[in-house]
């Protein structure tokens, strides 16, 4: 089902992603990804808006069901659902989807059939000051009945597109002045719950 679909992700949500992926760049980290449907008949899927989550035991159950319950009740107001779910290996050199990311992304996939699993490239983002690569430092999968997740492309085969051309430009900038620091994840929430995990202030 997923090879019918196109995925566009918008700066912020790519931004958010990126930055936590860095701050806690020694650790596997992962994330949510909220949108919604839309082009013609469908066909397109609009990711709007991320959540970082963990950063450390990013298998454990119970503080991810807690998490994704907020998440729901907090963006299905805005007519947004979760759409997909996002994933950094610990290693620099990693580029295989493990078991974690792939049983977050069945859980997704079954109230989302069309649900896209992005697993971060470091070789694209170490790339990305060498040149003017405008597409995501992703690798996309998408899975259909068959229960595999499959891999569509280092490009995504231009399945997966940025919105905004030149978020990667606006990426670099914040890489450069230390934004990274400024996120806020899941974790940091469920240790102190006046952190804010929508990283409202942010983009200010």
């Amino acid at each position: 089902m997923g090879g019918e679909f196109r995925y566009e992700i918008g700066q912020n949500a790519y931004i958010k992603l990126i930055l936590h992926s860095l701050k806690h760049s020694s650790s596997a980290v992962n994330g949510v990804l909220l949108g919604r449907v839309s082009g013609d008949a469908n066909s397109v899927v609009e990711i709007s808006d991320s959540v970082p989550l963990f950063h450390s035991q990013i298998g454990l159950l119970p503080p991810l069901e807690i998490a994704l319950l907020m998440i729901e009740e907090y963006y299905s107001r805005q007519g947004l659902s979760i759409v997909g779910y996002f994933h950094a290996n610990e290693r620099f050199d990693d580029f295989e989807l493990g078991g974690v990311a792939k049983n977050i992304g069945d859980h997704i996939y079954k109230y989302f059939p069309q649900a896209a699993l992005l697993l971060l490239d470091n070789k694209k983002l170490g790339a990305l000051s060498k040149g003017k690569d405008r597409s995501p430092v992703m690798q996309l999968y998408t899975r259909d009945a068959s229960r595999t997740w499959k891999f569509i492309g280092s490009d995504g085969s231009s399945q997966l597109a940025l919105k905004e051309p030149s978020a990667n430009v606006v990426l670099q900038d914040y890489i450069s002045t230390g934004k990274a620091e400024n996120i806020t994840d899941f974790d940091d929430h469920l240790d102190d719950i006046s952190k804010d995990w929508l990283n409202s202030g942010l983009f200010n």
